[in-house]
């Protein structure tokens, strides 16, 4: 056994040291890292994932300031806390004076990207979301604006472009279409969703996309599929954290995303794209309370405190027991300075673009 034990060990460290050479592997070769459990090969995986994002991004962490902004949405995904289906959520809209005071206070406190985040808000026309973007760039020209509103149409997104933002988060969930139809209802598109991601990146957005960690349905075979996508797409951003169940929803007792596996796939991305921005997400300090500094150790490089009103932060409960919902922005960004500093790393004020970004 012990002799079985040391021959996969030893695959292990090679298709590691395989995949941070040529940022590819068969099919196989991901399913043994994403299956391994062994503790050096996993270790080793995320060294080599810190030493190709510092080649990139040295000892920098980037932070987001995220502004949540409503909690409206006319979709009624079945894992989402917020969903339209949801009675008992106790929704909520902030002025377009809450949103730039916000925007504003992240400046003072040195946040130079901006994150616009809401549910599918049919309220939050073009003819109300253009002005609140080019509002934010003229008050703060040096600042990258961030949107994360769901699916539009291509119109819109150019509108908002033109507008002055300049990155757009739009997960994919999962890149396969059966598994994409047993998270969402009927009526939303896996096409559509694909579609909203090209245009995105045709229009000249850095784009992010990602997926959930231990969705209901997922096996291993998805989550090969959603590296091969991203591996083909080439986005700027990749947003991953675990599945977590909210109460109210069909999946409530559903077990969540594991913290080994979303860190597994994290430094999996890493080396597969080598240049991406990669979070460590709030979920992921969800389930685990390290999960952050885990996340930065196993190659993220980003960070997304809060800048929501302390009033509302309860209330965009996408899953449940999420963290930081009574902190003030100030106590967050002092928070994660102190976190990230401890793992051998630092926060720095910059709007942290992608390295192929011209300006």
């Amino acid at each position: 056994m012990e002799d079985i034990n040391l021959t996969a060990k030893t695959a292990g460290l090679k298709i590691v040291d395989k995949l941070t050479q040529t940022q590819d592997l068969t099919d196989e070769e991901l399913k043994v890292l994403l299956l391994c459990e062994d503790e050096q090969v996993i270790q080793y995986m995320a060294q080599q994932a810190r030493a190709v994002r510092e080649k990139y991004y040295g000892k920098d962490v980037y932070l987001r300031g995220l502004i949540e902004f409503s909690n409206y949405c006319k979709n009624d995904c079945f894992y989402c806390g917020i969903r339209c289906g949801n009675t008992r959520a106790e929704r909520y809209r902030l002025s377009d004076e809450q949103i730039l005071d916000c925007a504003d206070q992240g400046y003072d406190l040195g946040f130079r990207t901006i994150v616009l985040q809401g549910g599918e808000d049919p309220y939050y026309t073009d003819e109300r979301m253009v002005p609140i973007v080019r509002a934010i760039r003229e008050r703060h020209p040096d600042c990258a604006i961030t949107l994360s509103l769901g699916e539009r149409e291509r119109e819109s997104y150019q509108r908002l472009f033109d507008a002055g933002a300049d990155r757009y988060l739009l997960r994919h969930e999962t890149a396969d279409k059966e598994h994409y139809e047993k998270l969402h209802p009927a009526k939303m598109s896996f096409e559509h969703r694909m579609q909203c991601l090209r245009d995105l990146r045709d229009i000249g957005y850095q784009v992010g996309c990602g997926m959930m960690i231990g969705s209901p349905y997922q096996t291993v075979d998805h989550l090969i599929k959603d590296l091969r996508f991203m591996q083909s797409f080439k986005p700027q951003m990749v947003g991953t954290g675990p599945f977590i169940p909210h109460k109210d929803t069909q999946f409530a007792h559903e077990q969540a995303g594991s913290t080994e596996m979303t860190l597994r796939i994290l430094s999996i991305v890493r080396l597969l794209l080598p240049d991406v921005l990669l979070p460590a997400t709030t979920a992921l300090g969800t389930v685990d309370p390290m999960g952050r500094e885990k996340g930065i150790l196993a190659g993220a490089n980003v960070v997304m405190p809060n800048l929501s009103p302390t009033g509302v932060r309860g209330k965009y409960l996408l899953y449940d027991n999420k963290i930081c919902t009574g902190d003030e922005a100030a106590e967050c960004i002092r928070c994660m300075q102190l976190r990230v500093s401890k793992v051998g790393y630092q926060v720095v004020t910059s709007r942290g673009d992608h390295i192929s970004y011209e300006g």
